[in-house]
């Protein structure tokens, strides 16, 4: 009788800048069957560097990095070699639909959160080595629900003002530009962010140009 042949471990490469949550990420994947953690890194490029050398199957991106290079452009430079390259799962604790646009739009294969149950990140990264996608389930139900609900309708002022901000203009400029007050363009700033559900100025941009707002 043949002994079956048990499925090759995960190689795993952890990329996150506190030396805590790595060491915490290390020593819970040591207690995953067919999970092996080959490296660390502190920084989207010592992550770029250390792929490109240890092959990682996967590697575990965070996508608020100190200094240099983000999760999101790392991420991307990761994944510009499409199968040839490894899958890249971000873990963080950031769920805004501009940080999971930017993660998905950059390659990343799944999407999940700090929070989320060590099982449920073990058959996420399962997941990812072979090729599926991978989404914390409120990630998932947020995703399912913009793509459920019609374009939000921005006034003609809002949407003059949100053509500016993608111009990369601030305040001051764009009430120039439209002859109005500051603080009429921050009124109407905060309506656009309500409307589009982000909180930043490049997350208004990035969501507007996703649901083709801007041109």
């Amino acid at each position: 009788m043949s002994t079956p042949v048990s499925a090759p471990s995960v190689r795993l490469l952890l990329c996150d800048d506190h030396a805590v949550i790595r060491a915490g990420l290390r020593a819970l994947l040591s207690s995953a069957e067919g999970i092996d953690v080959v490296g660390e890194a502190a920084t989207g490029e010592e992550a770029l560097a250390m792929a490109a050398r240890l092959r990682p199957d996967v590697v575990l991106m965070d996508l608020q990095l100190d200094g240099g290079m983000d999760g999101v452009t790392a991420t991307r430079h990761l994944t510009e070699d499409g199968a040839a390259g490894p899958r890249v799962l971000v873990l963080t604790m950031f769920d805004t639909d501009a940080d999971v646009t930017r993660a998905i739009e950059a390659g990343a294969t799944g999407y999940l959160l700090k929070a989320e149950q060590p099982e449920e990140l073990f058959t996420a990264i399962r997941n990812a080595a072979a090729g599926r996608t991978a989404l914390s389930a409120p990630v998932a139900d947020r995703l399912l629900s913009r793509l459920r609900s019609p374009h939000p309708a921005l006034s003609p002022r809002e949407q003059e003002i949100l053509e500016q901000l993608a111009r990369g203009l601030g305040n001051r400029e764009i009430a120039r530009a439209l002859f109005i007050s500051e603080a009429t363009v921050k009124t109407h700033l905060g309506r656009i962010y309500g409307k589009l559900g982000v909180e930043t100025r490049a997350g208004a941009v990035a969501v507007a140009k996703e649901k083709r707002l801007l041109l």
